[in-house]
């Protein structure tokens, strides 16, 4: 079974040095990005420069750089899901240098008096996937390193937050009630696709990762509700809180 598939004893026979080369050293920090709008908002408004690829055979995810108050930060428009999300950081790593990850995205709320008008900032997450069992030994929950650090930042910004546990999963259509209600018997208060993934890639490697999600839809008792969606995915206040927090890290 994967969850006994954490194996630190022995050497990968795969390594990002076959595909890319020496590792290099180009920045200190990288910004996790999941909305295409955003994504082009910063290569529309920045004056952005490509210092690397993460390509595969059916396609390239490029790697940008750009200054934000004389600093050189990268970004990148990640793949979707724990597996792909997870992969992609440890390659961008491996490119630029980056050992500071800010990642960024929305998330549906399982609590929706907690959740509303708020931003959430993970504590622990539910391993409901794959990638996240063979870079850490097995368990229910991951803890979220950085969570306090994002607390206190939001707290100096005075932004609305709530934190808490979260539930990472490889299928939202297999989101089913059972499984919602068990998630937030133990105090989940939204489920996400990629932070289980991220959080144990980034603690296996060494690497600090800072995690903020916006709630768009609702899995409430009386069904799915969706309205909000867009505007959490692609909510550009998002990254002005993520320049912020890269800004005291």
């Amino acid at each position: 079974m994967i969850i006994h598939d954490f194996d630190n004893q022995t050497e990968p026979i795969i390594s990002p040095e076959h595909f890319y080369g020496p590792k290099k050293h180009l920045v200190d920090k990288c910004l996790i990005i999941f909305s295409k709008v955003i994504h082009d908002y910063m290569l529309d408004t920045y004056d952005c420069a490509v210092i690397g690829e993460i390509y595969a055979c059916n396609g390239s995810i490029n790697i940008y750089a750009f200054e934000h108050e004389g600093e050189r930060i990268a970004f990148y428009l990640s793949v979707i899901g724990s597996a792909g999300a997870s992969g992609c950081c440890f390659v961008a790593h491996w490119l630029t240098g980056a050992t500071k990850f800010i990642m960024f995205g929305s998330c549906g709320s399982l609590d929706r008096d907690k959740t509303y008008g708020k931003f959430i900032i993970p504590t622990e997450v539910y391993r409901g996937e794959g990638a996240s069992y063979l870079y850490a030994p097995a368990s229910d929950y991951l803890g979220v390193k950085n969570a306090e650090r994002v607390a206190k930042i939001f707290g100096e910004l005075e932004l609305p937050c709530v934190s808490g546990r979260v539930w990472t999963t490889d299928s939202m259509l297999r989101e089913t009630v059972g499984l919602v209600q068990r998630r937030r018997s133990e105090g989940c208060i939204a489920v996400e696709m990629e932070l289980a993934g991220v959080q144990a890639v980034c603690d296996f490697y060494g690497l600090e990762l800072y995690n903020f999600l916006e709630s768009g839809d609702v899995l409430a008792e009386s069904g799915y509700e969706k309205e909000g969606l867009s505007g959490a995915n692609h909510n550009l206040g998002k990254l002005m809180i993520a320049l912020e927090i890269a800004k005291r890290i």
